[in-house]
């Protein structure tokens, strides 16, 4: 088998002068430049995953309060629109009782948000990280999404999809400039950030109604509501973490964490450093991610930088 997809791999490298080396069991599948994934074939498997969320939350489970709506040049001012919270209730019991909601939120409390300082990870951090992402992979979205990157030859097999996906979100780089190990990707759009007294990236639902629920988030007002009338939706709103502002953060409301990562790794993998436009119940919808491009892990990959919904 090997012999026949050195010889298949083998032949469009002769024209296009790329070398090319294969990996090892567990090791990390670089996809060669002769793989394509159409625009159609996005929006075709971003469907799939859609479908796929049976963890999503219902219109009975998140109610929302947006209050005031600004427009784009008013995102930056960071002026208090918003008398109460974005979330007036979330059915937790329900919510986040499923196992990979319980796991994501064993890990939003392993990161130190200040960029500088060093990310220390314990052998138990460690370990939980590794059992969300067993938790993530027994769902039906990772699954999908892991068929659809073999089927496109991505990947060798889901072994090899799971180990560069921790390597890819989890593994550790520098944001100041070499002075700490500080950051990652999972940290960055997940966690969350403070650089240069701003916050930087954070992402995810689930953190900012637990940060909000604490009084640690002070809700200001939105820019931008998706046209889902259920979940997941796509949202974008201004507010201030402990007093540093998000001028402008875009989340998806209401999805699974397996979505989310999902999602986001579907169009790092085939979009990088690119808008990536998905199809989603029908609607359509942009991803935006960065790789970090300071430091690499394997052979010249690159650490995800950032990922989020692009908001108009």
């Amino acid at each position: 088998m090997k012999g026949i997809l050195a010889l298949v791999c083998f032949l469009p490298c002769l024209t296009s002068g790329t070398q090319l080396s294969f990996p090892g069991e567990g090791e990390p599948w670089e996809v060669p430049s002769f793989y394509s994934v159409s625009d159609s074939e996005i929006k075709s498997v971003s469907e799939t995953l859609y479908s796929a969320d049976v963890n999503k939350a219902t219109s009975r489970e998140i109610v929302l309060n947006l209050q005031h709506k600004i427009s784009s040049d008013q995102t930056g001012a960071g002026q208090d629109y918003a008398s109460q919270k974005l979330f007036s209730y979330v059915d937790e019991d329900a919510l986040f009782s499923k196992p990979t909601f319980a796991r994501l939120l064993a890990l939003l409390n392993n990161y130190e948000r200040m960029t500088g300082k060093e990310e220390v990870v314990t052998t138990s951090e460690s370990q939980e990280v590794d059992a969300f992402l067993d938790e993530i992979f027994q769902t039906q979205v990772m699954e999908k999404l892991t068929q659809f990157f073999l089927s496109k030859g991505i990947y060798l097999s889901e072994n090899d999809f799971k180990a560069d996906l921790k390597k890819m979100w989890f593994g550790l780089y520098s944001r100041s400039k070499g002075v700490a190990m500080d950051s990652s990707g999972f940290e960055h759009v997940f966690h969350g950030e403070i650089k240069s007294r701003k916050i930087s990236g954070f992402h995810n639902w689930v953190h900012y109604y637990e940060l909000e629920k604490n009084g640690q988030i002070n809700y200001l007002s939105y820019s931008y509501d998706g046209p889902w009338t259920g979940y997941p939706d796509i949202m974008a709103f201004q507010y201030r973490w402990t007093g540093y502002l998000k001028s402008v953060g875009s989340f998806f409301i209401g999805s699974s964490p397996e979505f989310e990562l999902a999602v986001y790794t579907l169009c790092y993998k085939t979009r990088p450093n690119k808008l990536c436009t998905l199809s989603l119940g029908g609607k359509s919808a942009q991803i935006q991610t960065y790789s970090w491009t300071n430091s690499e892990y394997g052979a010249g990959k690159r650490y995800l930088a950032s990922s989020y919904p692009n908001s108009p």
